[in-house]
């Protein structure tokens, strides 16, 4: 699922907002570990959304699933905001700001998506953790931060990771990879956009106003392949994208309106995890949704990464590890 550490919920609604911005309007955290458990605990439902919308990707559309999701986590989204100081806490002049946000992080979590219905949970995931690496990059050019050579050779090795997890030119590459990639590239612009806007927004308002995105983008998808004029497509990632509206099943009508009950969960969780704790203590604990997604993986595809899938996670996680470590001395 893609992560929150670089600020926010694979939609935060589902993990579409920075943990760290959904965090910085509420009580300073301490600087002890009290939020790791609440951080692992919020990955773990997150993992769960991604889990269900890979089942469900070979038989739906995705803009059915978002639709579905985001009409379900709206009341709770609601709840959440009248017990955080009230509806009116929604309505501010910053909106605006928060809507496009919301645009922003849903083309990421789409291409997410879109990649996890041909690519393995793992694979996936571990594409999506180059948006640390992208928001190095973008952080000098668009915010006028200085980075170190430290962290250059950081990204250089990160990338390193993904060629030998996309292996170009092979029999093994998928295109599908290339959304991966994108999709950590869109969270990085959406980060870094979020930088800018600054950070003074309460968690319920953030989420709030990424799910009204969220919903707008999914019902135009709908608008345009609900009919099923442009299904047929046999790629996967295709399909999840251009199939024509399938009326569910309960089962998956439930497991649908599930994932709006984890983006309401998930959130909690995560907010209450950069409450506790600096984001420098908690952001590390993110990638144990690579856990989750071999695990994931393994039980119900037996799905395993191969030698050069291994080095990609191992090389990849470790130069985003690292990109964090020199970021919080930094800021330290």
């Amino acid at each position: 699922m893609p992560p929150s550490f670089l600020a926010s919920p694979p939609d935060i609604l589902s993990k579409a907002l920075s943990l760290a911005e959904i965090a910085s309007p509420l009580s300073r955290p301490s600087t002890g570990a009290a939020g790791v458990p609440f951080l692992i605990a919020g990955i773990a439902v997150f993992s769960v959304q991604d889990l269900i919308l890979k089942l469900l990707s070979g038989s739906y559309p995705l803009y059915e699933a978002m639709i579905l999701r985001s009409l379900t986590a709206a009341p709770l989204l609601l709840a959440l905001a009248h017990l955080n100081g009230g509806l009116g806490t929604l309505w501010t002049p910053g909106w605006r700001k928060m809507l496009l946000r919301g645009f922003l992080l849903f083309g990421s979590y789409a291409a997410f998506y879109l990649a996890i219905a041909s690519l393995p949970l793992a694979t996936t995931i571990s594409l999506f953790f180059t948006a640390p690496l992208f928001i190095t990059i973008l952080s000098g050019p668009l915010l006028g931060e200085k980075v170190g050579p430290r962290r250059w050779f950081a990204v250089l090795v990160g990338f390193a990771g993904v060629l030998f997890m996309v292996r170009p030119g092979s029999d093994v590459f998928d295109w599908a990879a290339m959304l991966a990639l994108v999709a950590g590239l869109s969270y990085a612009v959406s980060m870094v956009t979020a930088r800018k806007m600054g950070s003074t927004e309460t968690a319920p308002a953030l989420a709030f106003w990424g799910n009204v995105a969220f919903l707008a983008c999914a019902l135009s998808l709908a608008a345009v392949f609900a009919s099923g004029h442009y299904a047929g497509e046999t790629h996967p990632s295709l399909g999840f994208l251009t199939r024509g509206w399938v009326t569910p099943s309960f089962r998956d009508l439930g497991l649908m309106m599930l994932c709006g009950v984890i983006a309401a969960a998930g959130l909690t969780l995560l907010t209450q995890a950069y409450r506790l704790s600096p984001s420098s203590v908690v952001a590390p604990f993110e990638y144990t949704a690579m856990f989750w997604g071999v695990l994931w993986g393994w039980l119900f595809w037996r799905q395993i990464p191969d030698a050069e899938g291994w080095t990609g996670i191992v090389i990849i996680v470790g130069a985003g590890l690292y990109v964090l470590y020199r970021e919080g001395r930094q800021k330290g």
